[in-house]
């Protein structure tokens, strides 16, 4: 229990991070060009000293230039490091992700993995000419992301009527069933988020937690991140996790404000007595 509540408080960090390192980049391209102002303005106050036969001034602008121009240099250089370990980060899970469905398509019955696409970049270029698209079945509406494999909607639709029949065991298991023979599809969240109700209803609300806290890890800004985050804080004060249940209702609105599921969690909160 302990283990995988470290487990999830490292992933609700993980976004904030991933925030960090993307707002440093941005700052020093703003302050790169906020300096190439300056360094510009500079040069122009230089020619005119020198025009007028040169002045104790001037030799301070030149001072404040060489300092800009260092500056440039190293802020540059920074910049450029940020940039090509993000490419490596980009091109490493790019390929990872192109293996996984051309193995997933060699596991598929009546899929060429020869006619498999090229997997777009991560992060991909909205511009970028769409390859062709593997004969699938049609996308879910509820979740933009890539085309759904063979059987991939079925196989999610019959997990999905034995829940609503009510045998939440065997919705459960068909389920998790799904998230191995599908992981990271386009129904993927929705799978995990219906296998923590169906878990819920059968008394496991550590199974039910841990299958929320997979539903918002996979996706932390998808359409059921916010339900999966204070279901997750739910179960986890249910756990008797008061502490981690307060810390991870917090998070809810922080994350989603003026939604139903922030004032959801803002409600629990004050069940649980949080500060």
């Amino acid at each position: 229990m302990l283990r995988w509540l470290v487990v999830s408080a490292a992933i609700l960090a993980g976004p904030a991070l991933a925030q960090d390192r993307a707002q440093t980049l941005a700052d020093i391209k703003s302050e790169l060009g906020q300096l190439m102002a300056e360094f510009t303005a500079l040069k122009g106050e230089t020619v005119a000293s020198g025009a007028s036969g040169g002045s104790f001034g001037a030799g301070d602008v030149l001072q404040r230039m060489d300092a800009i121009e260092a500056e440039l240099m190293r802020l540059t250089a920074r910049a450029e490091e940020i940039e090509l370990r993000l490419n490596r980060v980009v091109t490493d899970g790019t390929n990872r992700i192109g293996d996984m469905e051309y193995r997933l398509c060699e596991a598929t019955e009546g899929c060429d993995p020869a006619n498999v696409p090229e997997t777009p970049a991560l992060g991909g270029d909205a511009g970028a000419t769409p390859a062709p698209a593997v004969a699938a079945a049609p996308a879910a509406a509820s979740d933009a992301g890539p085309e759904l494999a063979m059987g991939e909607q079925a196989d999610f639709d019959r997990a999905k009527g034995v829940l609503g029949s009510g045998d939440f065991r065997s919705a459960a298991d068909l389920f998790a069933t799904f998230a191995q023979s599908y992981p990271g599809g386009p129904l993927s969240q929705e799978a995990a988020f219906l296998r923590g109700e169906a878990l819920g209803q059968t008394g496991d609300t550590a199974g039910a937690a841990r299958a929320y806290l997979d539903a918002f890890s996979g996706k932390p800004e998808g359409s059921f991140a916010a339900e999966s985050l204070l279901k997750l804080g739910q179960a986890l004060g249910d756990l008797g996790q008061i502490p981690d249940a307060c810390v991870t209702l917090a998070e809810v609105p922080n994350r989603f404000p003026g939604t139903i599921h922030a004032a959801n969690a803002d409600l629990s909160r004050q069940g649980l007595g949080c500060q």
